[in-house]
């Protein structure tokens, strides 16, 4: 299942109180697709962009049963995970439909392990995204390599294991990670070089009255460079001016996309929110893609939008 999700920088999401029965009523279960749930999530001052990117990440399938399996694996000690677990677990155990959940576990251990969050203020929904993904990652590699060396020192082998080495993916890179292509042509002597980099998201520049195809359109825009940033040629050994682009060489399962909504004005010396009508559609197929990506006609289909309403 390919599944497109776009991330805002902050967060604001409904929830479904007191009136949710009514509203169980009145849409009809039959419109509920079997065993699904649809509860809100308690805001805790200010919690709305962890709220929103956790319902977003939720009705993300493959992520979702990921975190349900982890949940059925044996006790391990509290961290951020296993409370994102046991927020999943409540959440898909309910008896009813609809409703709302305090996700007060999380909430705390999240304010107790990162000092950025640990405050009633408004946060960036786009940070906490990354900042959970890449715990959760830690949080795996961390114990695939604990369970290593105590396989180890059960079989008497002492620990030779290269403490520089790369960590093996999860499946939090499975599902989220894709890879993108930095080529530059030389304009003397045509020589392209490449260089790869992963992501779990892409950031895009947002315009006024633009849609999800023309940012993404604009992401693998070509650049110039020229002046004082020619491009050091190795071929040439000299600075020459060069082309230079971004394309994406490997999709990811799921496609986290952000828009970068605030942007510093010179004049004002400040970030200022962009507040432009952005249309995005039910499906999506990149197009800007290199000749090595892997299933280059993959069609994503919008399971989550996460987006703030203010000023601020």
């Amino acid at each position: 299942m390919e599944i497109l999700m776009t991330v805002s920088k902050f967060a604001s999401i409904c929830t479904m109180g007191a009136n949710a029965s009514a509203l169980e009523k009145e849409i009809g279960p039959e419109q509920f697709p079997v065993n699904e749930h649809y509860f809100g999530l308690v805001n805790f001052g200010n919690t709305c962009y962890c709220n929103s990117v956790l319902q977003a990440l939720y009705f993300c399938r493959p992520f979702r049963e990921k975190v349900l399996a982890y949940k059925s694996q044996p006790r391990k000690k509290e961290n951020l995970l296993t409370c994102l677990a046991d927020l999943f677990h409540s959440i898909a155990t309910q008896k009813k439909k609809v409703g709302v959940i305090p996700p007060k576990k999380f909430i705390t251990r999240l304010r107790k392990e990162n000092e950025l969050f640990d405050n009633y203020m408004q946060q960036d929904a786009h940070e906490f995204l990354n900042y959970l993904l890449n715990t959760i990652a830690d949080i795996l590699q961390e114990e695939r390599k604990q369970e290593k060396q105590n396989g180890r020192l059960r079989n008497g082998d002492m620990d030779t294991e290269d403490n520089n080495s790369t960590p093996d993916p999860t499946w939090v890179h499975e599902i989220f990670q894709g890879t993108l292509t930095n080529e530059t042509r030389c304009l003397t002597c045509e020589t392209i070089s490449s260089k790869d980099e992963d992501f779990l998201d892409l950031s895009v520049d947002v315009e006024q009255n633009t849609s999800i195809t023309h940012c993404l359109r604009g992401f693998s825009n070509t650049e110039t460079l020229c002046s004082e940033y020619k491009y050091y040629c190795e071929e040439c050994r000299s600075k020459q001016e060069a082309h230079k682009r971004m394309k994406v060489k490997k999709l990811p399962m799921i496609l986290a996309l952000h828009l970068k909504r605030f942007k510093y004005m010179d004049q004002l010396h400040r970030y200022t929110k962009l507040s432009y009508r952005v249309v995005f559609p039910l499906e999506l197929r990149l197009f800007n893609t290199s000749g090595d990506a892997t299933n280059p006609d993959r069609m994503y289909d919008l399971v989550a939008v996460v987006v703030h309403c203010g000023r601020k």
